[in-house]
This record gives structure tokens, C-alpha cells and sequence, in this order.
């Protein structure tokens, strides 16, 4: 059995990049840091972390991160009973007992936060880490969080699958740049004349909307990149170009006419589906259950 201060230790460096941040995390020097290091490494007989910048675990590593989260969620999972047998019982979280789990940028501004708010109320200890939906499940393969909303079917090994549901895409503009731009809607004979706001380059959503409702097989766009939903949301407001964004949450700016809908007979429908470790805990189960229920609310 390995120490579990040890294993945090270990989980610490890597979340943080580093030994300082890692031994402020801790609250310990970085020497305590180097040496509780040490030892682990001497206890399994492998190097458990690449010195390299950034800081990367080895596969060994990999595997005592993954062991550690799952003790994390064991714990967590004893303070939620804790809580509920007799409050004054239950301590605070600290902050290496956060419950990791990664969720794509439209979700966390559309309703992934709605979703989780009761459990967050209640001291779900969160970290949610963002990424595009078509690489969160690489968070989850590599053992950094617990569960991850993905467009991924196929369930990963030693994990469960749940299908969420359908976000629906829809290209919007400010109508002043729409009506100079796109007087008769997005089309064949017009797509290429507009810049489109796309949220990073892992991000092909602009390109296959536009294909789609263009009938061509792949387009050329030219792009500009704002890495956050509502960044994207605020760009389209201020005129700088098309986005390809969630319907849901455009639908009030579409509603006002701050935005028109420039291919209002296309959407893209992106499926969407839950991954988590099998395991059984109260926890993961009612993180699973909330995302659940509000996806099957507002996702189609």
C-alpha cells in the first residue's frame, strides 16, 4: 500500500506543473515535495515523473494518478455519507480532493452548470476541465478526471457510457454584417465571403455546418479562433463574423434580433454522450444522474 500523502504528492506536481506550486498546493517545502518523490519512486522501482517542461508522468505515473483519483472519489464518497449521518461530522474539502471531470465548452455554457449546481450546493468538491467534445474522452482515457462528456459512442475501457442527447448548431451574425454579407442567407455562391469565428483549430464545427449547408463535400473558411462559447457569442454580437454555436445558447439573442440565423433550414445535431469510470460510487452516480436529467431536458 502505498501513502497516500505520497500519492497526492505525486498528483500534485503533475496537476500543477511544477514543485513550487505543487508544495504551495500542499502547503509543505519543495524539498518535503522532492523527498516524499523520492520515496514513492523507491517504493515502486520506476521513475514516476519525466523532468521535462512541462512536467509529464511516466507510464507508471499514469497509473498512480489514475489509483489516486480513485481514492479521491472513495473519500468523497465517505464525506457525502459522513454529511448525511450527522453533519457536524464532515470536514472541508481540501484542495487535492477535487472531483475532476472534463466537459466540452458549449456544454459548460449552455446547461452542463445548471446540471450540476444542486450537487455543487450540496459540496461536490468539482474541477472541471474544458476541452473540445471531440477530445475530452483523452482526459479520461489518460486517467485525469473520472468522467467526461464526449461525442465519442463506443464506451472506454473499464469505463460506462451514457448518451446525453442531440446539441443542435445553428450559424448566426450580427444583422447589420448578415444583410451586408449574406443578403439572401448563407450559401454556395456567398459562404466564402465571410470570416467565421470558430472557438480554436481543433474546432472543424464552422467548416462542417457550412459544407452541409452548402452541399460540398469539405470548404475552405477563413477563420478567426476565440477559445471561450460566450467569447464566441460576444463576437458575433460585435459584428466580427459568422459562428456555428448551440442553439441553446443563441436562442435568446436570436429571439431579440441582437442576432439573425443566416441558414435557418440547416442545423448541425452533434450527438453527445457521458463517460465515466465503472465504479460503484454515490458520487460519480449522482454526477451521472444530474447530467442526465438536465441534458434530458434541453438536448434533443
Amino acid at each position: 500500500m502505498y501513502d497516500p500523502l505520497a500519492l497526492e504528492c505525486l498528483a500534485a506536481i503533475v496537476e500543477e506543473g511544477g514543485f513550487e506550486r505543487a508544495a504551495q498546493r500542499l502547503n509543505v517545502t519543495q524539498s518535503a515535495i522532492s523527498q516524499r518523490l523520492r520515496v514513492l519512486e523507491g517504493q515502486v522501482g520506476a521513475i514516476l515523473i519525466v523532468r521535462s517542461r512541462p512536467l509529464k508522468a511516466t507510464s507508471a505515473g499514469k497509473l498512480l494518478l489514475k489509483h489516486t483519483r480513485q481514492l479521491r472519489l472513495i473519500r468523497a464518497d465517505l464525506e457525502r455519507d459522513l454529511k448525511e449521518l450527522a453533519p457536524g461530522l464532515s470536514g472541508g474539502v481540501r484542495e487535492e480532493e477535487r472531483i475532476s471531470i472534463a466537459v466540452n465548452a458549449d456544454s459548460i455554457a449552455s446547461w452542463a452548470l445548471d446540471a450540476l449546481t444542486g450537487l455543487v450546493r450540496q459540496g461536490l468538491p468539482v474541477e472541471i476541465i474544458v476541452d473540445d467534445q471531440d477530445f475530452t474522452h483523452d482526459w479520461l482515457r489518460q486517467g485525469h478526471v473520472l468522467g467526461c462528456v464526449t461525442t465519442l459512442k463506443q464506451a472506454l475501457r473499464g469505463c460506462k457510457v451514457a448518451h446525453l442527447g442531440a446539441m443542435n448548431y445553428v450559424a448566426v451574425a450580427e444583422p447589420a454584417y448578415a444583410k451586408k454579407h449574406l443578403a439572401g442567407g448563407l450559401d454556395a455562391s456567398n459562404f466564402r465571403n465571410v470570416t467565421y469565428i470558430a472557438f480554436n483549430r481543433k474546432d472543424d464545427g464552422q467548416s462542417e455546418f457550412v459544407a452541409k449547408a452548402v452541399g460540398l463535400k469539405r470548404v475552405a473558411l477563413s477563420q478567426l479562433f476565440v477559445p471561450s462559447s460566450e467569447g464566441q457569442l460576444r463576437a458575433a454580437l460585435a459584428g466580427w463574423g459568422v459562428s456555428v454555436l448551440p442553439e441553446l445558447l443563441v436562442r435568446g439573442a436570436i429571439k431579440s434580433g441582437a442576432l439573425v440565423n443566416v441558414a435557418p433550414k440547416h442545423t448541425l445535431p452533434v450527438q453527445l454522450f457521458w463517460h465515466c469510470w465503472n465504479l460503484e460510487s454515490a458520487v460519480l452516480d449522482s454526477i451521472s444522474a444530474a447530467l442526465s436529467t438536465e441534458a434530458g431536458k434541453l438536448l434533443s
